[in-house]
């Protein structure tokens, strides 16, 4: 395994908006003659290197001294300029198809000008672009996914899961209801009226398309009247309103193998009744595919066929809460571009450590409690253990946990056959989180398994609640002499958990850790949470993730000033509606700043007024209180209705970023402990941790930066 870094000219930085191509190629003008203007050639619906389904949206800058309709443009020798049409002052667009696979040269000439060149490399729309080699086995989902109008898509038509593209128009009732529209050149009755945001009122009919895209099912959703032209690329929909907002669903338990039978759902009255563009695909619902390098390429590819279609979006915002909040972080960290602005509800900063690194604490806790020393410790010792705000969080978090299991979660779909066995199919599907991502961690060449960057070497399970007297020396001894780790199959072992240095290095250089200083440093962020941290059954969606990824973006951009921080109890504060106000005001004063200063210094610039952290009273008629939010419990308003708990980890001394995978080690020492330490107990500690203890104060073994963004993954 290996990964590479999407090439680019040198000495040529790509701006951070989305989808800018590259003008390549231009011979230089000879010395001593007469310099002369070139013909700017640029990818709109993609980047260059990352083309797919045969087309490319492409624009043409034409200098003003060059007439227009002088432009040729050709694609490896082939005419294709019959496919362009002006577009605003001196530029033409149009899309180029039949592209062949691979690298394809497209030129544009005119008399007067030199000429421009860009190198499209075309992917097949079944994919892989950057993902790597797809997985296997992999389960079509066609014949159950339930399209808007209730039926199917059939068996799929190749071993990719394809289907035929389909078109179907839902109108919105005078009740509230999308309903399929009954005849295409008729208004029914009952048919209500849309006012998009930029003021236009028309028929709140909603065009549908359906197909599939890298293997995945996919849905869009435009306002669209279709007793007017085809939806053209060039020229807007009268019922579109210029932006694109892009689902993200939730989940990962069962995220493999599987095509899956539902996007996050397109038909939202929010988004479409103001005009916005609407897109998911059934491989951004992490609970179908619970791997973000396969969720930014879908979504891409998804986009990509979108723009081709409706147009340029002026920017896109991606929504998504828990599975889909880690979509949001890591794509706009890690392949910028593509989200504009995120909405990131119930959130993570990434599956893999944010998330997967506190599920596996809980795991060998509650097994502890439960298994190797029933009794031993109160339920309230057991939750200062944790860090936890509610006990049953242990357990619940414990079942959670299965994600990093291979033999836990497969999905229903998959024959029992196919699937992983220790004993009697040891070839087969592994359903965990590290095996669907083998094509960036790699395999262990003696078991074959991926690598895994999971460890507890060193961690001081209780510290905190043993230097606050809840627990006492001899439980501290023994949880941590007996508390044990994770075996190659997440089954409970004795010895603690020993990460892959190779895949614990990769996690940071290919942003599997999300690193906050890619893209997301120059995203908009708005995180949005319903406090869970008190649920009766216990939550995984605990509001520490969201200082997680606050303390991340402030070690690696030096300032948070882009993530606004919301927080609420049981629906009663924020909306959906109101936030997509705000986000989209916040995007068109950035995109509308001409100034110089960095993408940050326009960020916040145009944050909209009254757009703060802040966090609501709890119940009917919800008051909104403005102000910082920070860690803690009853040192805040907000905190005191909404403490901000914490996690094993954090316990053992980590700090809220939650970024060390593995830790560096020092030597047991008695000044860790605020209680009396005999030689006796001393001796046992060190017996204990005889490589030593978690430093925390220092980087983790292999911690590092990004490699860049953009990775492209393969196997070799």
């Amino acid at each position: 395994m290996s990964f590479t870094r999407a090439a680019r000219p040198v000495e040529l930085v790509l701006a951070g908006t989305a989808f800018m191509g590259v003008l390549i190629g231009a011979s230089a003008t000879p010395a001593g003659s007469q310099e002369r203007e070139k013909l700017q050639v640029t990818a709109v619906s993609s980047r260059p290197g990352t083309v797919s389904g045969d087309d490319a949206l492409i624009r043409v800058e034409v200098p003003a001294s060059v007439a227009a309709d002088g432009v040729r443009v050709e694609v490896a020798g082939r005419d294709v300029t019959s496919s362009f049409r002006p577009s605003g002052d001196h530029a033409l667009m149009g899309v180029v198809k039949e592209l062949s696979k691979g690298d394809n040269t497209l030129t544009a000439r005119a008399p007067g000008a030199d000429a421009g060149q860009l190198i499209l490399k075309n992917h097949p729309i079944t994919g892989p672009i950057f993902a790597g080699p797809h997985e296997q086995p992999f389960v079509c989902d066609t014949a159950e996914f339930k399209t808007v109008t209730g039926g199917t898509l059939g068996q799929p038509l190749d071993k990719d899961c394809s289907v035929t593209t389909r078109v179907d128009y839902m109108y919105r009732t005078t009740a509230g209801k999308f309903v399929p529209l009954p005849d295409e050149n008729a208004r029914p009755a009952d048919l209500a009226t849309a006012t998009t945001s930029t003021g236009k009122k028309v028929p709140y009919i909603v065009r549908v398309e359906t197909g599939t895209i890298n293997r995945g099912i996919y849905e869009t959703a435009v306002l669209h009247d279709p007793q007017s032209a085809a939806p053209d690329p060039l020229q807007r929909e009268p019922g579109w309103n210029g932006r694109l907002v892009y689902g993200f669903g939730g989940g990962c338990n069962g995220g493999w193998y599987v095509q899956g039978r539902n996007t996050v759902g397109i038909m939202n009255d929010t988004y479409l009744s103001k005009g916005y563009g609407v897109a998911s695909s059934t491989l951004n619902v992490f609970g179908n595919n619970c791997n973000d390098v396969l969720a930014a390429e879908t979504m891409s590819m998804v986009k990509e066929r979108f723009v081709e279609t409706y147009g340029e979006p002026a920017f896109t915002i991606g929504n998504g809460c828990s599975g889909g909040s880690y979509q949001t972080h890591q794509i706009a960290d890690n392949y910028p571009g593509l989200l504009d602005g995120i909405l990131s509800g119930c959130s993570f900063p990434d599956v893999g450590f944010g998330t997967i690194q506190t599920l596996s604490d809980a795991q060998l806790l509650n097994h502890y409690f439960k298994e190797v020393a029933p009794n031993a410790f109160t339920e309230e010792q057991q939750r200062a253990v944790s860090g936890f705000g509610k006990w049953e969080s242990i357990g619940s978090l414990a079942r959670a946990a299965g994600r990093i299991d291979p033999t836990v979660y497969c999905p229903a779909q998959l024959p029992a056959a196919q699937r992983y066995n220790p004993d009697t199919n040891p070839d087969g599907a592994r359903c965990d989180v590290y095996s669907h991502t083998v094509n960036v961690y790699g395999e262990v060449p003696e078991t074959g398994k991926a690598r895994r960057p999971l460890d507890n070497t060193g961690i001081q399970y209780g510290l905190e609640a043993l230097n606050k007297g809840t627990i006492d020396m001899a439980q501290f001894i023994d949880l941590n002499r007996r508390i044990g780790g994770l075996d190659d199959d997440a089954k409970p072992a004795a010895e603690r958990t020993v990460a892959d240095l190779k895949a614990v290095r990769l996690a940071y250089r290919t942003g599997r850790m999300l690193n906050g200083g890619g893209g997301l440093a120059d995203v908009p962020i708005i995180d949005y949470r319903d406090y869970t941290d008190d649920a009766a059954t216990g939550d995984m969606h605990m509001r520490f993730h969201s200082f997680s990824t606050r303390a991340r973006l402030d070690k690696a951009n030096g300032t948070h000033a882009n993530q606004i921080m919301l927080t609420r109890s049981n629906g009663h504060g924020f909306t959906l509606a109101g936030m997509l106000s705000d986000m989209d005001r916040w995007l068109t004063g950035i995109k509308a700043d001409s100034g110089d200063e960095a993408p940050i210094e326009k960020i916040v610039r145009n944050k909209p007024q009254g757009l703060t952290d802040a966090c609501w009273t709890r119940g009917i008629g919800a008051k909104k209180i403005e102000e910082p939010q920070v860690e803690g419990i009853d040192n805040t308003e907000c905190n005191t209705l909404y403490p901000v708990w914490t996690s094993p980890r954090m316990v053992a001394g980590a700090d809220v970023a939650n970024d060390i995978v593995k830790c560096r080690k020092r030597p047991v020492d008695r000044s860790d402990y605020r209680v009396p330490v005999t030689e006796e107990e001393l001796k046992d500690l060190t017996a204990i941790f005889r490589t030593g203890v978690c430093d925390w104060s220092v980087p983790g073994a292999g911690q590092q930066g990004l490699a860049g963004t953009w990775l492209s993954f393969d196997q070799q």
